[in-house]
């Protein structure tokens, strides 16, 4: 049985990355329930959660040029749909898992169980270990895009040939109405995280019976995915 967290040196050869400050990358990878209970024992140590919140930047804008030149005759709404649906929990924790991340974190004994293949905690992970490599490169973009976008291109191929820009509330509608005049109704059942980085659990409700569950950095995105869900509860291609 592997001895949980791994050695940081495996995870550069896994992202073939070599850090010049191993501290930063440390922290990356530290989740705030090993930090606190670091506090409680007298060794206190940050978070990953700052560097999340860099990540989240960096990550944008990094999809969003390669978006923006990639697809150059689609409309700034396409291009935000677009990449809302790649830039997203399902999609950065598959991404995170493929490096295989979660042998890397250090968690609190309450997370150990299920937290290295907790969706969220794994992309939370992701996007502060993109900060990790933007500040440690000395803000170099490029070094980031180079370890991102092999991962990310082939996400974006999936979704631009597939699902994108579907507006899956008016195609869920669009279903309801072909044989009913219900309307459905989505509602927010909890919202967890700090202020800059909100997740939203939606439910898509038709005649008070729930249809479709999702989460989504806003409540739109959550909204979507909870008709997605839906759509695929009526089997509706």
């Amino acid at each position: 049985m592997k001895d949980f967290p791994l050695s940081i040196e495996e995870l550069e050869k896994e992202i073939k990355y070599k850090f010049n400050n191993k501290e930063i990358l440390k922290n990356s990878l530290t989740h705030s329930s090993y930090s606190n209970e670091q506090k409680a024992h007298k060794t206190p140590c940050e978070s990953n959660e700052r560097l999340e919140f860099l990540g989240d930047s960096v990550l944008s804008i990094i999809v969003s040029e390669y978006l923006y030149k990639k697809f150059s005759c689609k409309p700034e709404g396409e291009l935000t749909k677009l990449r809302a649906s790649v830039v997203c929990t399902r999609t950065l924790s598959k991404l995170a898992s493929n490096i295989g991340l979660g042998n890397y974190l250090y968690l609190g004994k309450g997370e150990e169980e299920t937290g290295r293949t907790n969706p969220k905690i794994l992309e939370n992970a992701f996007e502060s270990l993109l900060a990790a490599i933007f500040l440690d490169s000395g803000n170099d973009i490029e070094i980031v895009s180079d370890f991102l976008l092999p991962l990310m291109i082939p996400e974006i191929e999936i979704a631009s040939h597939d699902e994108i820009g579907q507006d899956y509330k008016t195609l869920l509608q669009q279903f309801i109405q072909a044989s009913s005049t219900d309307r459905i109704l989505y509602i927010c059942v909890n919202e967890t995280g700090p202020d800059h980085a909100k997740i939203f659990e939606v439910e898509a409700r038709l005649n008070s019976n729930i249809i479709g569950k999702g989460i989504g950095k806003t409540k739109r995105e959550a909204e979507q995915n909870a008709a997605k869900e839906a759509l695929v509860l009526f089997d509706v291609k």
